[in-house]
């Protein structure tokens, strides 16, 4: 196991920004930046012996500063997905968000933590652990907290992902990490072939504006379900209202089990690459690129709609203003704690 570091260009106004990559024994590589602690690449072997980078992104930190709101490779935080009506109650205080999706809240934006520059407190042969310092009404939301995210990359070809945090308020944390994965490579175009499984008898009702409304229904008998392993392409345009929401699956998944678990699997039958998702997350939204739209990323290629798929593991939309679904809150001095891995083979 081994990793180096280079530089990975400036930002707008002048900030270095350096890359991290780091390969293990099998030829697998990580690549971080420091810049929005975004995973920039992730190189691993087909079944040929082929490596492919299959993860969307961008060659230097100014493509990340330029991101027009598709998240490539993001830390999204402090809250994950949406918020209905941009605003939340704790302890019956109100707190007013920027309204930046149909009048509601998405990724805690427009001042993301993508675009912002994280501290390197720790580099070691096979992680590296990023923080940054959030102050109390960052983006609208109470309490100081440093926010620390660490990239593990495994001999077992894993890639783990670790949130943790302590806030000196009640506030809501909600992370997660919103790479686009193609298992064919970045630059593959479609990913509608490709298989996924998703271990949930439920998803997140929701309305036209992805809010949801609060029900859970259940896969079985629609589109929705991946409960036995189907191409993405499959149902995706079915006459169902959900999907027509979504302009495809854009949908959080009700995850089966508890604790540290397996909830997802991508799989290419022509590059024979798999990719596993475990989390101790409640829910995992999947994304499947409904909004791309050409946008250029690494290596000067076109990403077009549908040509990547997204596994954000969270905590449920809208979670801190529905009662019955598990909060987001995390309690003064509490600390908050996550992970989530991506774990690739080939056959």
């Amino acid at each position: 196991m081994s990793y180096s570091k280079t530089g990975f260009g400036k930002t707008g106004t002048g900030e270095e920004a350096s890359l991290y990559t780091f390969e293990n024994a099998n030829g697998m590589q990580m690549k971080v930046t420091d810049y929005g602690a975004s995973l920039v690449s992730v190189i691993v072997k087909d079944k040929e012996g082929n490596m492919r980078d299959v993860v969307l992104g961008y060659d230097d930190a100014a493509g990340y500063e330029n991101d027009n709101n598709l998240f490539f490779g993001a830390i999204v935080g402090r809250n994950a997905n949406r918020i209905g009506g941009a605003s939340f109650v704790i302890n019956g205080k109100r707190y007013e968000l920027v309204k930046n999706n149909n009048g509601n809240n998405l990724h805690s934006g427009p001042d993301y933590f993508m675009k912002r520059g994280w501290k390197v407190e720790k580099a070691e042969e096979n992680s590296i652990t990023f923080s940054l310092f959030s102050p109390h009404m960052d983006q609208g939301y109470p309490g100081n907290v440093t926010i620390y995210v660490t990239y593990t990359l495994t001999e077992d070809n894993e890639i783990r992902i670790e949130y943790e945090a302590c806030p000196d308020e009640d506030t809501v944390l909600n992370m997660t990490n919103h790479s686009y994965f193609n298992l064919d490579g970045h630059a593959a175009g479609s990913v509608l072939e490709q298989k996924v499984w998703i271990d949930a008898d439920a998803y997140t009702e929701a309305d036209e504006e992805s809010i949801p409304t609060g029900r859970l229904l259940k896969v079985e008998g629609t589109p929705m379900d991946f409960r036995a392993p189907k191409a993405i392409g499959r149902d995706i345009e079915n006459d169902y209202q959900a999907l027509h929401y979504g302009l495809g699956y854009d949908h959080n998944y009700v995850l089966n089990g508890e604790g540290f678990r397996k909830a997802a699997s991508l799989k290419s039958e022509k590059s024979g690459i798999g990719m596993e998702v475990y989390t101790d997350c409640p829910g995992m939204q999947l994304y499947t690129g409904n909004f791309l739209a050409g946008e250029t990323g690494k290596g000067g290629v076109s990403y077009a709609k549908r040509c990547a798929a997204c596994f954000e593991s969270q905590y449920f939309p809208d979670a801190v203003n529905r009662e019955e679904f598990e909060g987001p809150v995390c309690r003064k001095g509490e600390t908050y704690h996550t992970v989530t891995s991506y774990r690739f083979d080939a056959e």
